[in-house]
């Protein structure tokens, strides 16, 4: 199991990454903008503290732009993951990343339909969101459970984010999976 965190606060990163058990950051847009300094240089902050794979989210809705977007990020720095939000557009998107060797982080998964086409087109990870699956109704972690059992049923090298945690069982229930 890895540990990421999702913020874009360089001290919060600081923090954790001094325990020692820090493996990535994921962040959004919002989350830069929130730290009140050009964005941009927030991200490249992030990028030289954290040694592991850093999220950055494209802003563009079409495939051409995320494109466009991802490549860029992905010239700031070795351990960028381009963090591409779910649908046809981000499909397409993903695949010509993937193709040019840059890792993606699908974002905004919600069931393991999504989860699977996001690993076919080449996401090197997926992030469903657990808290908001189970906002809905659903088992957020029984799609994690059933995202896992795919991945492992085919072999792909798609790794498994959950996100929208809400609270620590979701944690140890992820650890189990």
């Amino acid at each position: 199991m890895k540990l990421f965190i999702d913020t874009a606060n360089v001290e919060e990163i600081r923090k954790v990454s001094a325990l020692g058990i820090l493996d990535g950051v994921t962040t959004n847009p919002t989350l830069l903008a929130k730290e009140g300094r050009n964005p941009n240089d927030v991200a490249r902050e992030i990028l030289a503290l954290v040694p592991g794979p850093v999220s950055l989210e494209v802003t563009a809705l079409d495939a051409e732009g995320m494109v466009s977007q991802g490549k860029e990020l992905a010239t700031l720095a070795s351990n960028v993951v381009v963090k591409i939000p779910m649908g046809a557009e981000g499909l397409r998107a993903t695949k010509r990343l993937s193709d040019a060797d840059i890792a993606v982080n699908m974002t905004l998964v919600f069931s393991a339909n999504q989860a699977l086409l996001a690993a076919k087109a080449g996401a090197r990870y997926v992030s469903p969101f657990v808290g908001r699956i189970d906002d809905v109704g659903q088992d957020g972690m029984q799609v994690v459970q059933e995202i896992a059992d795919i991945f492992r049923n085919y072999d792909f090298k798609c790794e498994i984010l959950a996100a929208s945690i809400r609270h620590p069982q979701h944690v140890l229930q992820a650890a189990r999976l």
